[in-house]
């Protein structure tokens, strides 16, 4: 089973600060680099930048309104993050079903050896 993951998708997704800026824009719709930096611990610089890293990988795209940007979430660019994100995690559990049998066999087998 492999899983394509797109790691600049995840690099993007991986900062708390942009996952809070994706939560507030899903919550409460459109929202500009300053609106953003009122709600969060970091300067309207840093939120420009973090938006750029967003728009980059296709989970915000901007709209011009007068001097400013609103930004909005790709809803289907988040969809598919989560897609990677269950693909992944489905890998990983048959992973580890897969360790868990091999440890089980282990222990029967020491536990078979310990009784002779």
């Amino acid at each position: 089973m492999s899983t394509v993951v797109d790691d600049d998708l995840w690099s993007a997704i991986g900062d708390p600060i942009r996952r809070t800026m994706i939560d507030l824009l899903l919550a409460e719709g459109p929202g500009t680099a300053t609106a953003l930096s009122e709600r969060l611990p970091v300067t309207r610089q840093a939120v420009s930048k973090h938006l750029a890293v967003l728009d980059r990988v296709g989970l915000v795209h901007a709209t011009p309104a007068g001097r400013e940007r609103h930004y909005h979430v790709d809803e289907a660019q988040l969809a598919r993050a989560v897609a990677q994100l269950s693909a992944v995690g489905a890998t990983w559990d048959a992973r580890l079903r897969r360790i868990k049998r091999i440890a089980e066999a282990i222990e029967r087998t020491r536990n078979n050896n310990q009784g002779e």
